[in-house]
């Protein structure tokens, strides 16, 4: 058995020298770009109040990263941890709530709330980790038809909505739009110019509405942790914009994910993109 074992062990060496150094995963950097390992992350994160996971919805890191930060999170603050996505829409709150407390099946909260095609790789193990601990899980963003009558018809469309469907967004009395900030001015001239204020405002309703359910569900001995696509945090903009209105900006960490083709330096346009930036070679796979 040993021999075996020795045996193994130089196999798998031999491999992993043929491919040289060019192999690594990720590397993790500092928004300045000193690299840094996944503790430092854990460590400093365990001393907010807010942390958004700004993922690559198709990065099988960032979906790993996820999970471990969300393990690491909660050994630290117990109960008091909450998680969050952009993948929920407010709507579906209360069906999210039956399965987390164990009132209906796996297959009735699958067939019955609008869930994203990845669901089951990359964000039914946070929901089945949360319903495992016992800890809520927030659907933070606004149902998807409503950014859509925003993106359609302009943003006082919505005031003809019940009192019921805005309960599901960001009060349209706090709800401002401000077209200087860079991620959505960035919208307005998308599409060689045909991108217009309505798809910025769109995105922006989304962001509002998030940092609104996420400060919503916050308690003063709370710590939540959102995981949301990095364009929606990247920069301190989108949800952190809105969120940074209301609390304490210092109480606010975030992590982006980037791909570059060569990892062992963080480029110029990722530095200060985020606290944390996760570094992913281009060639990574994708899980959809």
């Amino acid at each position: 058995m040993k021999a075996i074992l020795m045996l193994t062990f130089s196999f798998l060496l031999i491999i992993s020298n043929s491919f040289g150094g060019n192999t690594k995963a990720f590397q993790i950097y500092t928004k300045s770009g000193n690299s840094i390992d996944f503790k430092k992350v854990v460590k400093q994160g365990a001393t907010k109040k807010y942390i958004f996971f700004g993922e690559y919805h198709n990065n099988p890191i960032s979906h790993w990263l996820q999970f471990e930060l969300t393990k690491e999170l909660h050994a630290v603050h117990k109960k008091k941890l909450v998680l969050g996505a952009e993948m929920f829409e407010a709507d579906n709150q209360f069906i999210l709530d039956e399965y987390l407390n164990d009132l209906i099946s796996s297959k009735n909260f699958q067939n019955e709330v609008r869930l994203w095609p990845n669901y089951n790789t990359d964000y039914k193990p946070l929901v089945e980790y949360a319903k495992e601990h016992h800890l809520k899980f927030i659907a933070t963003n606004i149902p998807r038809r409503y950014a859509n009558m925003v993106y359609k018809k302009g943003i006082n469309s919505l005031n003809d909505l019940s009192d019921l469907a805005k309960s599901y967004i960001v009060p349209l009395d706090k709800f401002t739009f401000d077209s200087t900030v860079t991620c959505y001015k960035d919208l307005m001239s998308a599409m060689d110019g045909h991108g217009g204020i309505n798809m910025a405002t769109a995105q922006a309703i989304k962001d509002a509405t998030m940092a609104y359910f996420i400060q919503l569900n916050t308690t003063n001995k709370s710590v939540f942790l959102h995981y949301n696509g990095a364009y929606h945090s990247n920069n301190y903009q989108g949800i952190v914009h809105y969120l940074k209105k209301e609390v304490d900006e210092n109480e606010i960490l975030t992590i982006a994910t980037v791909e570059q083709k060569d990892i062992s330096k963080l480029e110029k346009g990722n530095k200060k993109i985020a606290d944390f930036i996760i570094c992913v070679p281009e060639s990574m796979t994708k899980t959809h």
